[in-house]
């Protein structure tokens, strides 16, 4: 039975708490993309909503333009370990990924960037056959399925250039990329589509053009779930979060079906949730992690995982930096992270030696990160001219599709554990030859675009770790082949379902976000549908 006891925050929003016995209630584990969205998705439907959120409460007054204190602040640092033959797994192998601890995910430091699945990337297994040493696979659905959901998606998080949502300016290292781009013969060039307001909209400030998108956004033009999906969700009295709480097991009944969530709350105790239905929001490498260590008799080798694939077929996208020095400033941190972008290469052509495509960013750093990760470790005279050419210099991020490998996965660390006695994650991760060329080909006209533009000289970043998290419990249509099925729903447990960028199948050549929003829509609607008609 459910207790309710009716507060309000100083901003006025309705709080509500569910007894720990109650189990008529969803429980969503992860408030970020997948997590906030679904949340509120369902709350709006009149459906009870616990959120159990691993990291604190933020508010727009919280967050500083300083880089260093907002990644302390933001950072998931809890300790995991990684393996395997690529450079990060060597350089980075405490941090071999960038994610956020707190009610809004990894949506609070997120660029913002929004563009949507193009349709050969959810066939990649039929348009580029079978790859040596990779494991891609088809979605089982088409754009086709997506797009409704990509448009009220773009709508809610206010996607520049669609619903009457002026686009961005033009920032001086978007003109940049963009001179040296035409003339290297690329014509599709734009500010980007970003869920940043370019003027104030759905409550959000319009944007202030600062360039600290990815410390929390101060002035709250750019969407998260912070700002909009988690406050939208508690209005409505049918949603509770609690923050500062660490899911530790999901448990699974006699019957096969999960009935509750066991974490530790704020104090460390450990409680347990009942729930009708369970929705792992936890990113690519805890959520394949919170089903492995939730084992049991009925689930040996872990839960949702009788295909083998949980934890499998990780990917995080090819990506790098290249670098441009001008005689004159360029001050590439004045207006937003991500200015601009070139889409020509994303395009599905196997004549440039590899398949799949990638972007061109106009992506800046501010002072504090391009001396930490310009060329990590280096030193001497030539190190410091181009830290001392910092405001005549300009940045090309490059983003690109990368493949999925069984071999890159997450699994249990054999020996260490974290606070809770339970394994920590351990991520294997190998670059595919595929990988490397798309990124040397990137590369190559990104110095071509820069020289284009006048550069004196150029620099090509070292590789780095990147916060794109996909893949590891994948959508099949087959049970033997993924995790889960077109709506996010586990082929093995009916009332269990994955509801971030762990469903993805393939990597896409952009950022994942405006598809993780996509996906949550759409399984809101399936799951309200199906408590409807008590199907699950």
């Amino acid at each position: 039975m459910t207790t309710r006891q009716e507060d309000f925050l100083d901003d006025e929003v309705a709080t509500v708490t569910y007894g720990n016995d109650d189990d008529s209630v969803v429980v969503i584990i992860g408030s970020g993309a997948g997590g906030g969205t679904l949340a509120n998705e369902l709350a709006q439907r009149g459906i009870d909503v616990v959120v159990i959120e691993a990291g604190p409460r933020f508010r727009e007054t919280d967050f500083q333009n300083d880089e260093y204190a907002m990644y302390d602040m933001l950072t998931w640092t809890d300790p995991r370990s990684c393996t395997g033959s690529s450079p990060i797994a060597k350089h980075f192998s405490d941090s071999p990924t960038w994610v956020c601890k707190g009610v809004g995910g990894t949506t609070l430091h997120w660029a913002a960037m929004t563009p949507r699945f193009q349709a050969h990337e959810f066939k990649t297994r039929t348009t580029y056959g079978a790859i040596a040493g990779a494991n891609n696979w088809d979605w089982p659905l088409n754009l086709s399925d997506l797009e409704p959901f990509y448009d009220r998606a773009e709508d809610k998080m206010g996607v520049t250039g669609t619903h009457g949502v002026p686009m961005p300016p033009e920032n001086n290292n978007f003109k940049v990329i963009k001179t040296g781009g035409r003339r290297v013969g690329y014509s599709q060039i734009d500010t980007n589509s970003v869920a940043i307001n370019t003027e104030p909209r759905d409550g959000r400030n319009g944007c202030d053009q600062i360039g600290f998108c990815q410390q929390g956004c101060r002035s709250g033009a750019k969407w998260s779930t912070m700002n909009s999906e988690i406050p939208k969700a508690e209005a409505t009295g049918h949603c509770e979060v609690r923050p500062n709480c660490m899911a530790l097991q999901i448990e699974q009944g006699s019957d096969g079906r999960v009935s509750g969530v066991l974490y530790a709350d704020e104090n460390g105790n450990r409680q347990l949730q009942k729930a009708r239905i369970v929705c792992v929001a936890g990113n690519s490498i805890e959520t394949p992690r919170l089903l492995l260590n939730s084992e049991s008799s009925l689930s040996p080798d872990g839960l949702a995982n009788s295909s083998g694939q949980v934890g499998k077929n990780y990917m995080r996208h090819m990506f790098g930096f290249v670098y441009g020095q001008f005689e004159r400033p360029v001050n590439m941190h004045r207006g937003i992270t991500v200015a601009g972008i070139i889409r020509d290469e994303a395009e599905f052509n196997d004549s440039r030696g590899f398949v799949g495509g990638y972007y061109f960013l106009a992506s800046s750093l501010g002072l504090p990160y391009f001396s930490a990760f310009f060329d990590p470790g280096a030193w001497g005279a030539e190190h410091t001219r181009w830290i001392d050419s910092y405001n005549h210099t300009s940045s090309i991020c490059v983003l690109g599709e990368d493949m999925a490998m069984e071999s890159n996965r997450v699994s249990l660390h054999a020996t260490r554990k974290d606070q809770f006695g339970l394994p920590i994650p351990n991520l294997h991760l190998d670059d595919h030859p595929n990988e490397l060329a798309m990124k040397n080909h990137g590369y190559k006209q990104s110095v071509e675009i820069f020289k284009a533009a006048g550069a004196t000289r150029v620099f090509e970043g070292p590789p780095l770790p990147a916060s794109h998290n996909l893949g590891t419990c994948r959508m099949s249509a087959e049970a033997s082949d993924g995790v889960v099925n077109s709506f996010g729903r586990t082929h093995d447990v009916s009332n269990l379902f994955i509801s971030d960028g762990s469903q993805f199948t393939s990597s896409m050549a952009g950022n994942p976000t405006l598809t993780i929003v996509a996906l949550a829509i759409r399984q809101a609607e399936h799951i309200a549908n199906k408590m409807q008609n008590n199907e699950v």
